[in-house]
């Protein structure tokens, strides 16, 4: 027999190995399948927890104490701005294209529409009003109070309130404003004009060796309102956090005042250097209501007047009923002024 190994015919078809010819299983595209039909789900954790994260503060904030740094009132004040992460996250779940995220989401985002959302509704405010008040931090470093006056002539107040004025800006505003408010009273760095008459007025004192608050009572053709012009202490933030103690010193002074008032109609205007939502000023706001809040559409940010933040200016009322307000345009101040319709 021949060593050569027989050859098979080529009518017998060749014996294939075990195995041969077989497709081995593509496991990417596999895995693929599988991303597909659960994946939506699988992806995006990360995204879920930062969401889940978000809500925290909205839901607890009152809880952050102010024993450290007043942590407590820093997030209070700048509380609306938790909402951006919503929006950025919701983006980041798209490109993931995670359910998961987005179903983590709808939790702040519900939150926030609770807490906010009242203010984003279109054609709150409006119909008849007997008083049109405006109140104003000038800006002691204003480089030009004559055109702030005329902005401010612009809006057609009856009352305007003004904060932090020099002894010289003073003069100015007196003769721009001459013509239009024959009424005037003046308190150390603030100040009010009417174009009705101011039967009373004195200083108010709320800690400060110089006054920066005052109390008027005007005439109105619907009857006598009292008017409070305050500009409270500045806050810091620092490395020791928000420093606020002297600004609530002056909130308690203030509050036990106007706690005090006799006359059932009463107007509070100014600076008081901390928003509604700041716990910290919950003895002077208990009982007052803001007009932004009650006839004002939106935030009604006030400052930094190059990119509002925060309204720390503000028109409180009480025995009268907002109709309207809104946040006037740059006056070259460092803060925005703010306008009301009152119905008394």
């Amino acid at each position: 027999m021949s060593d050569r190994q027989t050859l098979p015919s080529r009518s017998e078809p060749a014996r294939r190995q075990p195995g041969a010819g077989r497709r081995k299983p593509n496991n990417g595209r596999a895995a693929a399948r599988r991303d597909r039909k659960g994946g939506k789900w699988r992806r995006g954790w990360i995204i879920a927890v930062l969401a889940l994260l978000t809500a925290v503060p909205l839901l607890f904030h009152r809880h952050v104490p102010n024993s450290v740094g007043n942590l407590g009132s820093l997030l209070d004040t700048f509380l609306p701005w938790v909402g951006v992460a919503i929006p950025v996250l919701t983006a980041a779940a798209i490109v993931r294209r995670s359910a998961t995220a987005g179903v983590a989401l709808l939790i702040p985002t519900i939150i926030w529409s609770l807490m906010y959302g009242h203010l984003l509704i279109p054609g709150k405010g409006g119909g008849a009003y007997d008083l049109r008040v405006l109140s104003h931090n000038v800006d002691a470093a204003n480089k030009d109070p004559k055109q702030t006056a005329q902005d401010l002539l612009g809006a057609d107040a009856d009352i305007v309130a003004l904060e932090e004025i020099t002894s010289a800006d003073l003069k100015i505003y007196k003769a721009e404003f001459a013509k239009t408010y024959p009424y005037v009273v003046a308190r150390g760095t603030v100040a009010l004009w009417s174009k009705y008459p101011v039967e009373e007025s004195e200083s108010v004192d709320v800690g400060f060796a110089w006054t920066r608050a005052l109390r008027a009572e005007v005439a109105t053709p619907e009857g006598k309102v009292a008017v409070y012009v305050a500009h409270l202490a500045s806050v810091r933030v620092g490395t020791s956090g928000f420093t606020s103690n002297q600004r609530n010193e002056t909130i308690k002074q203030l509050s036990e005042q106007i706690a005090k008032e006799k006359l059932a109609g009463v107007i509070v205007m100014g600076d008081f250097n901390g928003t509604a939502n700041d716990r910290s000023l919950a003895p002077l706001t208990f009982g007052l209501r803001s007009a932004q809040g009650a006839a004002g559409y939106g935030f009604g940010f006030t400052w930094p007047a190059t990119f509002p933040m925060a309204r720390i200016d503000h028109i409180m009322v009480r025995g009268v009923t907002p109709t309207k307000a809104w946040v006037m345009q740059s006056t070259g101040s460092d803060h925005l002024p703010v306008v009301a319709e009152l119905r008394i």
